[in-house]
């Protein structure tokens, strides 16, 4: 039905007031309805079933009107986080080298543990060292060198103290300007550990005096506990401290091991000495006669014959030869060629920054003197702009260290859970616990350890952690040279494949037939061969 409306506009009304008369009475008359078709006007079929809901336009399917309802997705907001990409973490910042990409803000990761020592923000750190742990081919050695190679081009300085496995000879030989010094093997290299090392600038005489002459005691104490394995008396502290005075006065302070190794055989014969110093000298001369006429000879008991070159960007000790000769030949050639090291280094006044690697770590802690040597040599580590990078399989490495709940044990599992700076690659299911109680990781983050790939790890710098992949900017240079397991490599043919061989091949392996045995037949009817072999 069609509807009419008439209006009445009066004359006196001006064009403005008629025009908004005409808006008014258009906003108020009702919307003209459509005319109603039918659905097969509209091409829709028939409705099966009346109501809103009907058939669909394709066949078997259908179709409703009525409009869709979707519910609100709800979600705690740690979860819903992580839809938006750019609450992702901003990670360590981009100064230092680049060590791999950070999976969790698909970034790359550039890390320098002296540039997160001296950030003043959140994301500082309180020290420069760092704790590399990680199962067998989990990639530890590869991003320990991938660190160190990358971080030459920023001025640091790469130091091995001791290469046991020889796997960073072949980095020195390869960056210009390495330097290898190889011990044993008959090269005539020898190292004295209780050299004394360069002048120590800002220090007064009396003040270097004093520090280099507790660096010596500590190397002899260590040397001698580590071989007895037992902690020495006052008497033998005595007789060393004592021997070693001696040894410097004869020899215009230029100790050696053969030097104080003859004073205590002084020692050992004057029984008119005080303190009983004959008897404290008996058990350290024995001790250090190894490295005099010893397996250890030729290699600590006299003068060096190299210097550290201080210019090189990296300088590796090679000591691959000598650990062969047992663990606690390794242990005191590791002692050796450590402090000697550490003589030249300490000086903060160089304005040098080096990294101090330390394969297979847990050997320089193995005595309590040693391990108040590692400790004190970690806290003073930012004082010389060092960071020492220890490197450990698992934790169970330590287990080697003293007796259980003995100090010594305790002591080695302190100094490593301080370390701040981790890198925690693939680890164990024996390694949970430890992880948890000893580093004192949350749960998730321990059993995601042990789903790592290679190459991956967890690093914890300061209070943040990352998820990093090291090989994911790795070059094939970096790779091939840094892999440390290309001994194994896979079989040149797959032994699934089915081979067929020839039949006349297979008649050659198949066993001649049985003789006819004496108990058949036929064996009764034959003559017996055997009393013609024996008149033969």
């Amino acid at each position: 039905m069609t509807r009419h409306t008439a209006t009445f506009t009066p004359a006196d009304l001006t064009r403005r007031q008629k025009k908004e008369l005409r808006r008014q009475i258009a906003q108020g008359a009702p919307p003209e309805r459509p005319a109603r078709s039918s659905r097969k006007d509209r091409s829709l079929p028939e409705a099966a079933v009346p109501g809103p809901f009907g058939p669909g336009l394709v066949q078997g399917g259908y179709w409703n009107l009525a409009k869709a309802v979707i519910p609100a997705h709800q979600a705690t907001s740690q979860h819903i986080a992580g839809i938006y990409p750019f609450v992702a973490d901003s990670g360590l910042g981009h100064r230092g080298p680049i060590l791999g990409v950070d999976l969790n803000a698909d970034a790359l990761w550039h890390f320098s543990p002296w540039e997160a020592y001296v950030d003043s923000t959140e994301r500082g750190t309180f020290s420069t060292n760092i704790l590399v742990l990680g199962a067998y081919r989990g990639g530890k050695s590869a991003t320990v060198k991938t660190l160190a190679t990358r971080s030459i081009a920023f001025g640091h300085q790469v130091v091995v103290p001791s290469d046991p496995k020889g796997e960073w000879v072949a980095v020195a030989e390869a960056i210009p300007g390495g330097r290898v010094i190889r011990l044993g093997g008959g090269t005539g290299t020898r190292l004295n550990p209780l050299d004394r090392g360069p002048r120590r600038t800002d220090t007064t005489d009396e003040q270097h005096e004093q520090m280099v002459k507790q660096r010596r005691i500590g190397t002899l104490i260590a040397l001698i506990e580590m071989t007895l394995g037992s902690r020495l008396t006052a008497v033998e502290h005595a007789a060393i401290l004592d021997a070693l005075d001696r040894c410097i006065e004869h020899t215009g302070d230029q100790p050696t091991l053969r030097g104080v190794y003859e004073q205590l055989g002084h020692l050992a014969a004057d029984t008119d000495a005080a303190f009983h110093a004959a008897d404290g000298a008996i058990q350290p001369r024995f001790v250090l006669r190894r490295f005099v006429e010893g397996d250890l000879s030729g290699l600590f008991e006299d003068a060096s014959t190299v210097t550290f070159d201080q210019d090189a960007p990296i300088v590796v000790t090679d000591t691959s030869e000598l650990f062969a000769r047992g663990d606690l030949a390794a242990q005191l050639t590791q002692v050796c060629s450590t402090a000697w090291i550490q003589a030249v280094i300490s000086d903060r006044a160089a304005h040098r920054t080096r990294y101090v690697v330390r394969e297979e770590g847990w050997r320089d802690m193995t005595s309590l003197a040693s391990l108040q040597m590692f400790q004190q040599w970690l806290k003073l580590s930012r004082h010389y702009g060092i960071s020492n990078i220890v490197i450990l399989h698992k934790m169970g490495d330590l287990d080697a260290v003293g007796d259980a709940d003995s100090l010594q044990r305790s002591l080695a599992y302190s100094i490593v859970g301080d370390i701040e700076n981790k890198f925690i690659f693939r680890v164990n299911h024996q390694e949970q616990t430890a992880l948890r109680t000893r580093l004192n990781l949350p749960a998730p983050h321990v059993e995601m350890a042990r789903l790592l790939r290679k190459g991956e790890f967890l690093a914890y710098v300061g209070q943040y952690s990352y998820l990093v992949d090291c090989f994911a900017t790795s070059t094939p240079w970096e790779y091939d040279l840094f892999a440390t397991d290309d001994a194994v490599t896979p079989a040149d043919h797959d032994d699934a494949e089915l081979r067929l061989i020839d039949p006349t091949t297979l008649d050659t392996y198949w066993p001649d037939p049985d003789p006819i045995p004496e108990t058949s037949l036929d064996g009764w009817l034959l003559p017996d061969t055997r009393d013609l072999t024996e008149e033969l």
